[in-house]
């Protein structure tokens, strides 16, 4: 069996699942669309500058693509597996009114609330002035995200009351995030620990994928804005084996009955953003309808399983029959973003050390670099530029969270461009907790 896949995206997390399913035997090639310049310079994969809908299904159709695995949460809002299925095409992702836990927060929450599933209070507003009303009654610190997607740019957690005011005249009344922020919803903060768990899902059958642990803000000890995330680690040691199952037991499973019994059933993968409570109490924050990024990267870099094969049995509903293997060390990545990131970023600089480096990461299993926004420059030179906000991912492995964390870093200072952006301190609560 030989087949040909296609992953949809041009980020880091592409990057990783187009790595991870060219490794397996059964496939002879993955087509990434559009890609970047590190998935066409990477073994068995290969490059196509498609994005519509339209045009991806008629290659599809063209390539005899076996399965379409869409990675960002755009393309599938759209309704893009819904497209593929009445064309007749496998692709693995949920419909685009399943996708609705993502692109609507106030689909999400009164989902949650319909099937008792444990996230924070909250109330939904389109009324600048009842916005302002409604906060002026509560305390900060607190939280206001707009209702649909906005690129990890939509969550403002306040700590001041008049930060929030300012958030919510930024969403409702200078309508800085457009469409996505017409509607707000204002929720109580959580205190605690934030934890990532996805999962696969075929509709019935739930099958986890190693735990991990994002670093949403862009500076160390977790000041700065918000990002899409600036490095993550897996295992993550604050989820025990009895969290685990409380998890999948109040959090996980009723999401996808719930999605089953509200006539949508739920194939593709699930991110919970999880708050974890000083009191051992686990609320959702937010669910992804996609995997994350970066968790992905070190999430695949720790996946021994064929990924191909999972994926088959997700799209045909037969999950129960698969089975998981991991790399029982951790996986440490870091990200390296371009400078203006999460605001306006710089591009077009180039990144220097990167090709010595990655000439060397075929002969060895402890590292790999995923790219995110590079392209590539003046051909004579061997030039890949900065193309967007986060630009790579080192990610490596180690025998523990301190060797991970050594050798990814040891590798990001081989690596330079003008303006990066770093944090020092990926996966420290993991080292300060060793134990946990």
């Amino acid at each position: 069996m030989s087949m040909k896949l296609l992953v949809i995206g041009s980020g880091g997390r592409e990057h990783a699942l187009a790595w991870k399913l060219s490794q397996s035997p059964r496939v002879r090639k993955v087509y990434v669309a559009p890609g970047n310049a590190g998935t066409a310079l990477e073994p068995g994969l290969e490059n196509i500058a498609l994005t519509a809908i339209a045009d991806l299904v008629a290659f599809a159709h063209e390539e005899d693509i076996a399965l379409t695995i869409v990675g960002p949460e755009s393309p599938l809002v759209e309704g893009i597996v819904d497209v593929f299925r009445t064309a007749g095409l496998k692709i693995f992702g949920p419909t685009r009114k399943a996708a609705q836990l993502e692109a609507s927060k106030i689909f999400a929450k009164a989902f949650m609330q319909r099937h008792g599933i444990p996230t924070a209070a909250f109330a939904s507003f389109d009324s600048p002035s009842e916005a302002h009303h409604y906060i002026e009654q509560k305390e900060a610190p607190i939280v206001i995200k707009a209702n649909g997607l906005a690129a990890g740019k939509g969550v403002v957690v306040a700590m001041t009351l008049a930060e929030a005011h300012a958030a919510i005249d930024t969403m409702l009344i200078e309508n800085k995030l457009g469409e996505a922020g017409s509607q707000i919803l204002i929720e109580d903060y959580l205190e605690g620990e934030e934890a990532s768990f996805i999962v696969i899902s075929d509709g019935r059958n739930i099958l986890p994928l190693a735990t991990s642990q994002d670093h949403k803000r862009l500076l160390d000890n977790d000041q700065g804005p918000n990002t899409g995330g600036m490095g993550a680690y897996s295992p993550a040691q604050i989820i025990s084996p009895t969290l685990h199952a409380k998890i999948m037991r109040e959090i996980i499973t009723p999401t996808i009955q719930g999605m089953a019994r509200d006539g949508e059933p739920y194939i593709g993968f699930l991110y919970a953003g999880l708050m974890i409570t000083p009191q051992g109490e686990v609320k959702v924050l937010e669910f992804n309808c996609r995997m994350g990024d970066p968790e992905t990267q070190p999430i695949m870099l720790r996946l021994k399983t064929d990924l191909s094969i999972l994926l088959e049995h997700a799209v045909n509903e037969t999950l129960d029959k698969a089975e998981i293997e991991w790399d029982r060390r951790t996986a440490l990545g870091v990200v390296m973003a371009a400078e203006g990131y999460p605001g306006v970023p710089r591009k077009n600089d180039v990144i220097s050390g990167l090709t010595e480096i990655m000439s060397n990461q075929a002969s060895t299993d402890d590292f790999h670099i995923f790219h995110a926004g590079t392209a590539f420059g003046d051909p004579n030179k061997n030039e890949i530029l900065t193309m967007g906000g986060r630009v790579l991912c080192i990610t490596a492995l180690g025998e523990n969270i301190k060797l991970a964390h050594h050798r990814a870093y040891d590798i990001v200072n081989k690596i330079h461009f003008e303006g990066c952006q770093i944090r020092h301190d990926i996966g420290y609560k993991g080292i300060e907790n060793p134990n946990r």
